[in-house]
């Protein structure tokens, strides 16, 4: 007898290829892959190893989600035109499953790196960083933009970069170096947001890579005119000139509840 023409119990060839032999019975009920033969004393069910490639392809479509009804109208039609088309429905499905789920990780990342900043920092120090490049995504905004409306200003563009909740992306506020200089610690012009899987793209503001003063400030924002002005002081003493955007953001939004413990991280570019 040839190998392949072997005949297995219904419980050996479910072990053969990894599940209950449930799943077999249910299968031959709905028409969807029926026994090599019946024993005709018992009325067991029999395989046989020939069997095996399409059993396989039903259990990959299914580890895919296509649905049972799916499967039957590729079986009853079963071609390589029909497996081709229904694979490459399923693979474009999984990129982009890949994409959301890496956006998620950097996301994870992002968050872990706050708590990490937080347990770790000295709140008094001003320090020099490098950073690479970041492509954000920039809403601009003036002195009549209130706090609710920046708000919304950041969902729509989560929205429009279909991110579904806004703890996907990094957020927070852009005021320009020369603003700073001459006193106006206040003169925010835009909102930036960093979307996880977003390259460079036309339209995009891109955060430049290099050396960055870094810098934290506790409390709220009335504080802040002071701890930039300590920047300032510290980059004039130690002769760096600064340029483009200081970039802040909260970093323990998600740990406080009170304003007074909230922490605003400040970057800012270092020229050359």
């Amino acid at each position: 007898m040839n190998e392949k023409s072997k005949l297995l119990t219904i419980g050996q060839f479910a072990a053969l290829h990894g599940i209950n032999k449930k799943t077999l019975m249910w299968y031959d009920e709905i028409g969807l892959f029926k026994p090599a033969s019946i024993n005709p004393v018992n009325g067991y069910r029999c395989y046989n190893y020939h069997q095996s490639p399409v059993l396989e392809t039903i259990l990959l479509l299914r580890e895919l989600d296509v649905s049972i009804n799916e499967i039957q109208d590729f079986m009853k039609n079963r071609s390589a035109e029909g497996l081709k088309i229904l694979l490459e429905e399923k693979i474009a499905c999984l990129d982009l499953q890949l994409v959301h789920l890496q956006a998620i990780r950097k996301t994870l990342c992002n968050h872990h790196q706050n708590m990490v900043t937080l347990l770790t920092m000295d709140l008094s120090e001003i320090s020099i960083i490098e950073k690479e490049p970041r492509c954000l995504v920039t809403v601009d905004i003036d002195k009549t933009v209130s706090f609710e409306k920046e708000v919304e200003l950041i969902t729509t563009e989560t929205a429009r970069y279909q991110l579904g909740r806004l703890h996907d992306a990094s957020y927070g506020s852009m005021i320009s170096v020369d603003s700073l200089q001459k006193g106006h610690f206040d003169n925010y012009s835009m909102l930036f947001i960093e979307i996880p899987f977003l390259t460079q793209k036309a339209g995009l503001h891109i955060q430049p890579g290099g050396k960055y003063l870094r810098a934290f400030h506790k409390g709220d924002w009335d504080g802040l005119s002071g701890r930039y002005q300590s920047i300032l002081d510290y980059a004039c003493k130690h002769s760096l000139t600064l340029c483009g955007f200081s970039y802040e953001k909260g970093i323990n939004e998600t740990v406080v509840d009170r304003i007074e413990d909230y922490i605003v991280q400040i970057e800012i570019p270092i020229l050359g």
